[in-house]
């Protein structure tokens, strides 16, 4: 599954990323933005999507029946709750992650570098394969590293597709032989295995290394594509963009439309009540807590504050499973021992406090998300100059009061953009869920799971088409973020742009 995934979302990723930035033909700025929208559907929403569509009693095989004439078993049609299907399914949401930094790298490079390439004599593939591809690499590793480990992390797609992985392997040992214990030692061995999988792509990078060699750039000019090329172009970057958002939105919307009768009820209503709330309180908790550790680490970056803060902050690495797990053991330990004293000391049983409570549910999603929140709070205030602390201090102003008063009104935009991407990702999250979940406490994700697991597809279409719009807000402020992110992007007539 991973080979898979990570060859599609290299290929797709890299490829389009390449041809919005580098290359002219039409509909390039508007890819340039579609590109991101398949990261708004979460993998097991478009599984079950396609599933619909595809299935025998789904309308592209009854097209073939009334087209042709022909029975079910009569011809033949590719299965897709396969092993294959699952890697078309999640590479087509998870190639947005190697092009936004793909994109982003391009963007950032020097376009001297790829003139001078094309002074020694190299036709424009060369240029990409010798100089651009080994200078966005790191950037490129990164991404498909964060969509193998999405991968990693699925229990929708790869449940209902009847993929055994490790995922489905810990659920399956939890609630199905009641064996919590074999299901940390299947969570422990998942957690080496990302490990590995991050240790092994910095080994890969050896002692290489990739810097800008100038401090001058210009607004990038593009290879002008014509004919056949242009055509290849334009289909290499819409297909990946119907397949993996118009195609499946559009099913869910028509779905939504015929079934609202019926499902979107006040149990709908209250299903989003509870995945705004926790969305809502885990984004702020979020961000506040990754400003108090910037700021912890802009007042003292001493070597243990900086692995403290990094060490809290690598939630995202890990599977949603393997952290419900490693919650759920203590905190049920705790409540237990907090139980006993209260049962011997005051007569009174208080119950469940942290585990299968919405406490728990809170405390995994901080874990896992922390870093989303913590990576743009840092670079944000990274940016603000220690000058403003200085002269702060000399009025007589606290750390505390320079952190509201100074940083906080400069960092507001950063910090409602992070806790949109937390909100966002809440809002997707499966495995902590069903595992952390409070009994009768269900979320639009789980509903969803629910629903398709009982094969009442379009019943689900209404939850899932929610998480789906609720996805589309950061991936139009992703989009925005890069288009504004290359360096000397100056306005016409600027000091910049006339030297150069």
């Amino acid at each position: 599954l991973m080979i898979g995934v990570g060859t599609g979302t290299l290929i797709i990723g890299v490829g389009t990323a390449w041809l919005v930035t580098m290359c002219r033909f039409p509909g390039a700025k508007l890819f340039e933005w579609c590109l991101l929208l398949p990261m708004a559907m979460p993998a097991y929403v478009i599984a079950y999507t396609y599933t619909g569509l595809l299935d025998a009693a789904g309308p592209v095989q009854e097209t073939i029946r009334a087209l042709s004439g022909l029975e079910i078993g009569q011809y033949w049609f590719p299965e897709i709750r396969n092993l294959p299907g699952a890697m078309t399914m999640m590479t087509l949401v998870l190639y947005p992650y190697v092009y936004l930094l793909s994109r982003a790298a391009f963007l950032e490079q020097s376009i001297c570098v790829l003139e001078v390439s094309r002074t020694l004599g190299r036709t424009p593939w060369q240029g990409f394969r010798s100089v651009a591809l080994p200078l966005a690499r790191p950037a490129i590793a990164t991404g498909v590293v964060l969509a193998l480990m999405e991968t990693l992390n699925d229990f929708g797609t790869v449940q209902y597709f009847a993929v055994d992985t490790f995922t489905t392997g810990i659920f399956r040992t939890w609630y199905g032989l009641g064996e919590p214990a074999a299901a940390a030692q299947l969570a422990a061995m998942l957690m080496i295995f990302v490990l590995l999988l991050i240790l092994g792509e910095r080994l890969s990078r050896g002692q290489g290394r990739t810097h800008h060699t100038t401090q001058r750039y210009r607004s990038i000019s593009g290879y002008q594509l014509r004919g056949l090329r242009k055509g290849l172009a334009i289909t290499a970057c819409i297909l990946p963009v119907l397949l993996g958002f118009f195609i499946p939105a559009g099913t869910l919307l028509s779905w939504s439309l015929e079934t609202a009768d019926t499902m979107v009820d006040r149990h709908f209503f209250e299903l989003a009540f509870n995945s705004f709330t926790l969305a809502a309180t885990a984004a702020v908790l979020a961000a506040a807590i990754a400003t108090v550790m910037a700021y912890g680490l802009r007042l003292r970056p001493t070597p243990l504050t900086k692995a403290a803060a990094r060490l809290a902050s690598m939630g995202y690495a890990i599977p949603g499973a393997v952290i419900a797990v490693g919650i759920l053991i203590p905190f049920s330990w705790l409540d237990g021992t907090i139980n006993d004293w209260s049962r011997a000391t005051l007569n009174v049983e208080p119950g469940l406090i942290f585990s299968g409570t919405i406490v728990a549910v809170i405390f995994a999603y901080l874990v896992r998300f922390l870093a989303v929140s913590f990576n743009a709070v840092e670079a944000s205030l990274a940016k603000i100059t220690p000058n403003m602390d200085d002269a702060a201090r000399t009025l007589g102003k606290k750390p505390g009061q320079i952190l509201l008063r100074t940083h906080f009104p400069i960092m507001s935009g950063t910090l409602l953009t992070a806790g949109l991407l937390v909100f966002v990702d809440v809002m997707k999250e499966l495995p902590a869920t069903l595992i952390l979940r409070p009994f009768n406490f269900d979320t639009l994700a789980i509903r969803t799971y629910q629903l398709a697991s009982d094969e009442r597809l379009a019943d689900a279409s209404s939850a899932a088409l929610a998480i789906v719009v609720v996805g589309i807000i950061p991936v139009v402020l992703l989009s925005l973020a890069i288009a504004r992110s290359r360096p000397g992007s100056s306005r016409i007539g600027s000091p910049t742009e006339s030297r150069e």
